[in-house]
């Protein structure tokens, strides 16, 4: 157990998915499986991660179960077949590098918002907490949606061509470059109007860091979100959705995979999959310990896993085929923005949204990552006492989830717990 301490709380981490219980010297009752609650005094980060619930194995074992879930967990369902599952090699000496990146979180969920400021207008799109990736195409039609009304630039002349509409993007990461290329779709005319500015490009962008796999979860705080975000957070969701079923293919490294996940009781399946189990093909549950994980419940659907260093390249391949044009290029403040040359400027800053646009609802979400050596036989993900998928550049081991910590250090604490999860759960994989 990991814990890291405030003035008057300690926070223990017993779920790297993010499941953090709070202990203020007397028990507390611990969130329902179906609802992940995160403290940090005023700070509140909920995360409807119904299929990830927290999972230890040794204490499915010592528990045990039931005879009449023992007995259905003996034989598999009638017609179904048995998966193999190649187990991952979790040992220190297989890890290849370490990483640590902070996730851009609001309670309120993230910031899709015009902004009228002066003869500019600035649009945002950034705070998508864990779904950065996940969600990217789908909010940057919704931010391009808020130009509809947007009235087109004047003719100087009579009979003169309309003048170009001109856009600004600040942020490479992968919702500026989603924005970028939106735009370009939208809105060319054959000139070169769009221009992303930024400090950092593939391959050093928070995106980079990702562990690219689609599910749209740790975005908001169901307390404080409004009803009009959560529909527009839906339609975002399925839009994206449907655009990484277009890029499936070794170009943009994107592809389908099976996923489990692991659960103690019937009640975390209720409630469904994040975004809607339509989303997810390929659904089954297995009652089935001895084959699956150790696990009473797990269940098994497809997802899409996006690998980012493949996919950032593409997307900034595309970029510059469509005639885009980039600058390297760091903001002090919002002056320094506003003294842009084009009208119409998008936010795509990510956590720095913080600092430049005085966000103090914008905090980071810290999450570590342990990088194995690949398994190309490895062919699925699991969602446990933490979280495991296999790229082509090595098996993701995660996850943690502290909130309001700015640390890009490793701790080597971390690391060891992360491996120790892992090595408990391949006790499960025959």
């Amino acid at each position: 157990m990991i814990a890291t301490s405030g003035k008057d709380i300690t926070y223990h981490l017993t779920h790297p998915l993010g499941r953090l219980q709070q202990s203020r010297g007397r028990r507390r009752k611990r969130p329902g499986p179906a609802l992940v609650v995160l403290s940090i005094r005023k700070f509140r980060y909920t995360m409807a991660f119904a299929q990830a619930q927290s999972f230890d194995r040794r204490s499915f074992l010592q528990a045990g179960l039931t005879a009449a879930g023992v007995a259905l967990a003996a034989r598999p369902a009638f017609g179904q077949t048995r998966r193999r599952l190649a187990p991952v090699k979790v040992s220190r000496d297989r890890i290849i590098r370490e990483l640590v990146g902070l996730r851009p979180y609001r309670d309120q969920g993230y910031r899709v918002e015009a902004e009228k400021a002066g003869t500019k207008l600035i649009i945002h799109n950034y705070g998508h907490g864990g779904a950065g990736i996940t969600l990217s195409w789908g909010t940057a039609v919704e931010a391009i949606d808020l130009l509809k009304d947007l009235p087109a630039p004047p003719q100087t002349r009579p009979n003169q061509k309309q003048a170009s509409r001109r856009f600004a993007v600040i942020g490479c990461g992968v919702n500026g470059l989603s924005t970028a290329l939106m735009l370009q779709r939208r809105y060319s005319d054959g000139t070169p109007n769009v221009t992303i500015y930024a400090r950092e490009l593939p391959p050093d962008t928070t995106s980079n860091i990702a562990g690219g796999f689609w599910s749209p979860t740790g975005v908001y705080d169901q307390d404080y979100a409004t009803p009009t975000f959560i529909e527009a957070f839906h339609k975002s969701t399925r839009t994206a959705n449907r655009a990484f079923q277009l890029m499936v293919g070794k170009e943009y490294g994107v592809r389908w995979i099976d996923t489990f996940s692991l659960h103690r009781a019937e009640i975390s399946l209720v409630g469904g999959l994040p975004g809607g189990d339509d989303l997810y093909p390929n659904r089954t549950v297995h009652r089935d310990p001895d084959n699956y994980f150790g696990a009473p419940i797990v269940r098994q659907y497809s997802t899409m896993l996006i690998e980012p260093q493949v996919y950032l390249s593409k997307l900034l391949h595309d970029f510059y085929a469509a005639g885009g044009k980039l600058v390297v290029k760091e903001f002090k403040d919002r002056e320094e923005v506003l003294r842009l040359s084009e009208q119409v400027i998008f936010n795509c800053t990510g956590l720095g949204s913080h600092s430049l646009f005085n966000d103090d609802k914008l905090i980071p979400v810290r999450g570590q990552l342990a990088v194995l050596l690949p398994q190309p036989e490895v062919d699925y993900c699991y969602l446990g006492a933490g979280y495991m998928f296999p790229r082509t550049d090595g098996i993701i081991l995660g996850g943690t989830f502290e909130p309001n910590n700015w640390s890009l250090t490793p701790n080597p604490i971390t690391t060891t717990q992360i491996l120790n999860n892992h090595t408990e759960m391949m006790k499960g994989v025959k």
